[in-house]
């Protein structure tokens, strides 16, 4: 049980204990002044052993009662034995009425408060009731116990209200503490989902990006080997060969894959190196003419920004490869001011943005179709929200498509790069974006 489960019951046990306080100080006070009284010694000892009864019966069905705040059948059978033994030590002992004070409340904290108040007005006109059945007693005498009952029962009234009232707050407080503990729970559990998920999500993001577009690239690689084998056979080899160095490229990505490591082509070299190795590896497999340049002065930048420009550019390169058609692909990186950004453009057939958008928005109900579109320029998008940063895609039909990055590079460095850290009121900013033709 959590401390906050604890916490209502050990409020309601430690207000009680302040309560078993006071009902020992007027037990005692009563029984002292019943001991001392001028009546005879056995109607003094029959008051104290009916007051001294009290104790067992309370301590044995009343507090168990008022502790749980319930009221049964249970609770008029306490109040029953209550008025039996005191109106036993009464009828003996007058001095016995001083218990009202322990009484009073007690039948204020085991009866709803009509029922209460009822029954404190009968206590507190019992004394007088006993002085009257008895006789003898001067006109003085009764008319002070008259009026000593009636501010009592008034004094009753005015206690057991803010008797009631405590027990109620108690209860309140007691139910609000329960909320909130079941409330935390849920909302650990439901953080603990939302982690899982998230975690789920930059896995299939790092795998599309990594392992699924090497060995996509690999089987096209060894297709067109298997198809150049016989007649060109030097044309087989150089595609094997590539085929080989992408293999290890991919064991090296899986590795710091797996021991959440830099990516291996950023590990010794700058992202500009990497980007044009990714450039001439996609002139190798594709025969496009592919070009990369650099505008402004190249700077060292936070590893989590090349690793997303760096994924944003292989995503990009896939899907020329995949979709585009094209004949030339360009990638430029802008070192500009306060920001850096990199855009990858096609010559190749384009699409219409709108619809596309559309498709990779409810990937269950329409888009390219493809197998990993769910994890393409939609998983580029949500890397790039990350540290801060906006893509955009812009295409037409037969106009080609121009991917842009941009992330600015104020605080980016101290950013932490996992799923659960985006820039507050970026995640998602992706602007005319769509899969190029069903990209992956």
């Amino acid at each position: 049980m959590t401390r906050e489960a604890r916490r209502a019951p050990e409020a309601r046990v430690r207000w009680f204990g302040l309560w078993d306080s006071y009902f020992v100080i007027c037990y005692l006070v009563t029984t002292g002044l019943v001991f001392t009284s001028a009546v005879p010694q056995t109607a003094r000892l029959i008051a104290i052993g009916a007051l001294t009864l009290i104790v067992p019966w309370y301590a044995g069905i009343g507090r168990p009662l008022m502790l749980r705040h319930e009221s049964d059948r249970r609770n008029g059978f306490f109040v029953g034995g209550l008025f039996v033994l005191f109106g036993l030590a009464t009828a003996v002992d007058l001095t016995s009425a001083f218990a009202l004070f322990a009484i009073v409340p007690m039948l204020m904290m085991s009866l709803a408060v009509r029922p209460a108040v009822v029954a404190a007005v009968l206590g507190n006109l019992l004394p007088v009731t006993m002085l009257w059945l008895q006789g003898g007693a001067t006109a003085p005498l009764m008319l002070f116990v008259l009026l000593a009952s009636l501010l009592g029962i008034a004094l009753s009234v005015l206690l057991g209200l803010w008797i009631k009232r405590v027990v109620r707050q108690n209860r309140e407080h007691a139910e609000l503490i329960e909320e909130l503990r079941r409330n935390r729970e849920q909302v650990a559990r439901l953080s603990h989902q939302a982690g899982i998920s998230a975690e789920r999500e930059r896995l299939a993001r790092e795998i599309h990006d990594t392992l699924a577009q090497s060995l996509t690239s690999i089987i096209s690689l060894v297709q067109a080997a298997d198809a150049e084998v016989e007649g060109a056979p030097a044309v087989a080899r150089k595609h094997l060969a590539l085929v080989g160095r992408m293999a290890t490229e991919s064991l090296a990505e899986a590795r710091a894959f797996v021991a959440d490591r830099t990516p291996a082509s950023l590990r010794e070299s700058s992202l500009a190196q990497a980007l044009r190795r990714q450039a001439d590896g996609l002139a190798a497999q594709t025969g496009l003419l592919a070009r990369f340049a650099v505008e402004g002065d190249e700077r060292p930048l936070p590893m989590a920004v090349n690793v997303v420009l760096l994924r944003a550019a292989q995503e990009a390169g896939t899907n020329v490869r995949k979709h585009a058609d094209a004949r030339a692909v360009d990638l430029v990186l802008r070192y500009g001011e306060g920001q850096v950004g990199l855009r990858v453009t096609d010559d190749g057939k384009g699409f219409d943005a709108t619809e596309a958008e559309r498709g990779a928005a409810d990937p269950d109900g329409g888009g390219s179709g493809d197998e990993d579109s769910g994890f393409g320029l939609r998983g580029m998008a949500a890397r790039v929200a990350e540290i801060g940063g906006v893509l955009s895609v812009v295409s037409r039909r037969g106009a080609g498509t121009a991917v842009e990055v941009k992330v600015p590079l104020d605080g980016a460095a101290e950013r932490p790069s996992g799923p659960s850290a985006p820039r507050p009121g970026t995640a998602g900013r992706l602007t005319e974006a769509a899969d190029d033709g069903g990209l992956g």
